[in-house]
């Protein structure tokens, strides 16, 4: 199918597809972004592929209250302690999204080479229905979401700095979602993308 294009400032009806998109949401994004490039301690690590580690196109850093860990693709995140700068932001993304945000997984994508493939955000630990809140920084890049049985045309939204996307209701249970690379020439994003534990993550056995 090919892909069809979002309006900048709309959302074409698609079945399942809960997505609002909050153009220039922050308005002070240019001192948010430089200061989350110099304060967060970034790591990378490998998940696994198809049985294999591969590292992971991207930095990152997970943030949440205690004990809220989080499993995606073999590993498992430890929360570190919210920072004043990002319980800010928490507050702020959690009274457009209509949801009480307890961890945030922060992205940073360096170039055109750094992406996320495509998945959705549906561990059981967020529940049926999660609502995530999406908090785009820097560079604008494309985000782009299709239905799972593929009985819909994928869509594309430009993500551009200071826009929060929320994504809810039955979207991660129908549809997934990415974003590629691009052998355009594009500066650093980050992204921060809000979200609520149901059921934290069991403790790991011990030998």
């Amino acid at each position: 199918m090919a892909e069809r294009a979002l309006f900048h400032d709309g959302l074409p009806s698609a079945p399942g597809l809960e997505v609002e998109v909050h153009r220039g949401f922050l308005v002070d994004a240019d001192e948010q972004f430089t200061a989350l490039l110099e304060e967060t301690p970034w790591s990378r690590d490998a998940i696994v592929v198809f049985g294999q580690e591969r590292p992971i196109p991207r930095m990152e850093a997970w943030y949440g209250d205690a004990g809220r860990t989080y499993r995606y693709s073999g590993r498992r995140l430890e929360p570190l302690p919210w920072t004043s700068r990002l319980a800010e932001l928490r507050d702020r993304c959690a009274t457009t999204a209509g949801e009480a945000f307890d961890s945030v997984l922060v992205n940073r994508y360096r170039n055109g080479d750094d992406a996320v493939g495509w998945h959705s955000d549906d561990e059981p630990e967020l529940g049926n229905r999660p609502v995530i809140a999406s908090l785009s920084l820097g560079a604008t890049r494309r985000f782009r979401l299709r239905r799972r049985d593929g009985h819909h045309d994928p869509v594309a939204l430009d993500l551009e700095h200071g826009d929060l996307l929320v994504m809810s209701g039955s979207t991660q249970a129908l549809w997934q979602h990415c974003l590629a690379r691009t052998a355009r020439p594009v500066g650093e994003r980050v992204n921060l993308t809000f979200r609520r534990i149901i059921s934290p993550s069991p403790p790991e056995p011990r030998d």
